[in-house]
């Protein structure tokens, strides 16, 4: 019987687009758009001068673009750098059976890889992106399956760690690989998988998924080019599943459930309503469902309170955030603000924002806390990520004495509670009014060109409106 890292290569290499659900184009083609979004919204992020200081400083010219910028760089720079700002404002899709982002993964690393005079006949097209994506969110979210929630329990960012091998898988489909050199590219993958959760609240939590883009495209590159690695690095002893993993992660798991059933269907992807860390979206939702019904604002509110299941804070660790990219993790700061503006908006997560007096006036009546009341009877509990675990309770007690509860059980976007195309519209203008490079017409054509992805014939169109 061969073993799980030859049958992961042998899946990616014998799978086709005839062979997914027929809701496999539709699901991955409003992703993409969702991805596409989030990549240039992270143009206008904190991360973006450090990022231009740094390309400018290598050496490495070349002629991939950095959406958004107009910038071109050597292909495992824009990898990087696309990669660094799908994620820099946490808007980005989760799929929280890995638990993370494995999309701004994928995307950065097929766009760089793209670099380089092709012909007519070796145009890549719309479909092959969609069926080279849905396997790479396959392999990664399979691989999250195997490994357990205990990997990101020890601290690691399953992003960097897990969803390098989402986007080499897609690269491996998109170059048609061979298996052997599949098996290859993975070994070596292994060995640059990285990604520590500490960093969150940093630039460097966003820079895990660009270097996660880098190794995979670099993985891809030396394996296509002879060069070795463990062809069994998944299953082997000091191989990833047993350093990286726990007691409980078995690579025959994540063998035996490939394709059974697909993860871009179920359970599927979500895609965030917010541009802050998906743990915090149910009690955000929450307090603008209140707001909405009582009609109350910050000086009308007696007390806010958002329960959370147990392990539902486990990376909202920043209770009064400095920080725009510490309010992204900062559950207190979320409802506070939800509370004071009654929306939500890429200008809430800046600095500016967090450091609002009437921010700082308002902690005090806000109380955020984990309450084993909200654990519910899910025998899976245990096996799922902070968003997506138990449910969420928002308190409402207002000063004229009234006082409402809400229950969600589910954020915004999550499968069962879907973005619409229109919610994704306004998503893609607001985030590529973050450069001054793509204005509105040129948004609009990419937009539709994503939405009509399955018939585009040529990539190099859709990038070309949004470099």
């Amino acid at each position: 019987m061969t073993g799980p890292t030859e049958r992961v290569a042998r899946f990616i290499a014998e799978t086709s687009l005839d062979d997914l659900p027929a809701e496999a184009i539709p699901k991955a083609k409003k992703a993409l758009a969702d991805t596409f979004a989030a990549m240039l919204a992270g143009v206008g992020s904190e991360v973006s001068q450090p990022l231009r200081r740094y390309v400018e400083a290598s050496s490495a010219a070349g002629s991939a673009a950095i959406l958004g910028t107009g910038v071109t760089a050597s292909s495992e720079t824009a990898a990087l750098v696309n990669g660094t700002f799908a994620h820099a404002l946490d808007y980005d899709d989760v799929l929280s059976m890995m638990p993370a982002h494995p999309s701004a993964v994928i995307l950065a690393a097929v766009l760089a890889s793209l670099d380089g005079p092709r012909t007519r006949d070796r145009a890549v097209d719309g479909r092959r992106l969609i069926e080279a994506y849905v396997l790479g969110v396959e392999i990664g979210g399979k691989i999250g399956v195997g490994m357990t929630v205990g990997h990101y329990h020890r601290g690691y960012h399953a992003t960097g760690t897990l969803a390098l091998f989402s986007g080499l898988a897609a690269l491996l489909k998109l170059h048609r690989v061979d298996v052997a050199t599949s098996q290859q590219a993975f070994g070596i993958a292994a060995s640059m998988a990285s990604g520590l959760r500490r960093n969150f609240g940093t630039m460097t939590k966003p820079l895990h998924t660009g270097i996660a883009a880098r190794s995979a495209l670099s993985a891809w590159r030396l394996a296509a080019c002879g060069f070795t690695a463990a062809p069994d690095i998944l299953e082997a002893k000091a191989g990833l599943y047993s350093t990286l993993g726990v007691a409980e992660s078995s690579a025959e798991v994540t063998a035996e459930r490939l394709g059974r059933p697909f993860v871009i269907v179920d359970p599927g992807l979500a895609l965030k309503k917010f541009p802050c860390c998906y743990a915090a979206h149910r009690g955000m939702d929450g307090v603008l469902a209140l707001r909405q019904k009582l009609g109350f604002d910050a000086r009308s509110l007696d007390r806010l309170i958002c329960r959370m299941p147990p392990g539902g804070m486990q990376v909202l660790t920043y209770p009064r955030p400095d920080t725009g990219l510490e309010a992204k993790f900062s559950l207190p700061y979320a409802i506070a603000a939800g509370a004071l503006d009654g929306a939500y908006s890429l200008w809430t997560f800046t600095d500016e924002a967090v450091r609002r007096s009437e921010i700082q006036a308002l902690y005090e009546r806000v109380d955020a806390h984990e309450d084993a009341s909200c654990r519910g009877e899910d025998p899976d509990f245990d096996k799922r990520s902070s968003g997506s675990r138990g449910h969420v309770e928002v308190e409402v007690r207002l000063r004229d004495g009234r006082a409402e509860t809400i229950r969600i059980d589910k954020a915004p976007g999550a499968p069962g509670r879907e973005l619409s195309w229109d919610d994704l519209r306004s998503k893609f203008f607001d985030c590529s009014r973050q450069t001054t490079r793509v204005d509105d017409e040129k948004a609009q054509r990419a937009f539709a060109a994503i939405q009509q992805l399955d018939e585009l014939t040529d990539l190099d169109a859709l990038v070309e409106l949004l470099r």
